[in-house]
C-alpha cells in the first residue's frame, strides 16, 4: 500500500479543567474535534496552529508546547495523517469572528464529557491527544525549529 500522507495541526487547550473543542458537520455528521486543520503553503507548524484556532473557535492561541506527534490512517479515503499537536493558552477571544465553514460550535467540556461523547470524535487521535496531555507529556517547540529556542 502506498502511503498518502497528510500533514495536520491540532491544539489541545485546557483551562479550568475543562477543554476547548469543535463541533462540526462532516458527511452529515455532528462529531467532536480538537481545533485542528491544515498547514497553508509556506506557513510553519505553530503559525498553522495559532490560525487553525483563532479560524474553528474564535480564540487567539499562544502554543507553548508539543504534546506529541500522531500518525492515524484514515481507511475510508486512504489518507495517512501525521498531526502535530500542541498545547497552550487561549490569550483573548474575538467574540464576533465567525467560524470556519462546518463548525457548528466552540464548547469547553471536561474529560468526562469528551470520553462520554467518544462516539462522536472525529478520529481516535481526540482522546489520543488529551490523555498525552493530561499525562504531562510536553516537548519544547525548538525541537521543531532553532526559531523558537
Amino acid at each position: 500500500m502506498m502511503w498518502k500522507p497528510s500533514v495536520t495541526v491540532a491544539a489541545v487547550i485546557e483551562r479550568d479543567g475543562r477543554f476547548l473543542l469543535v463541533e462540526e458537520q462532516i458527511d452529515g455528521r455532528l462529531v467532536l474535534n480538537q481545533p485542528a486543520g491544515h498547514l497553508d503553503p509556506g506557513e510553519s507548524l505553530i503559525d498553522a496552529c495559532r490560525r487553525e484556532v483563532l479560524e474553528e473557535t474564535a480564540h487567539h492561541f499562544e502554543p507553548q508546547a508539543l504534546v506529541g506527534v500522531y500518525r492515524w490512517h484514515y481507511a475510508a479515503k486512504d489518507v495517512t495523517f501525521l498531526r502535530f499537536c500542541f498545547s497552550g493558552k487561549v490569550i483573548g477571544a474575538d467574540t464576533g469572528r465567525t467560524l470556519d465553514k462546518g463548525i457548528v460550535a466552540a464548547p469547553w467540556l471536561t474529560q468526562a464529557e469528551i470520553e462520554a461523547r467518544k462516539a462522536d470524535h472525529r478520529s481516535p487521535l481526540v482522546a489520543k491527544c488529551v490523555a498525552d496531555y493530561l499525562a504531562g507529556e510536553r516537548y519544547p517547540l525548538d525541537l521543531l525549529s532553532r526559531e523558537f529556542g
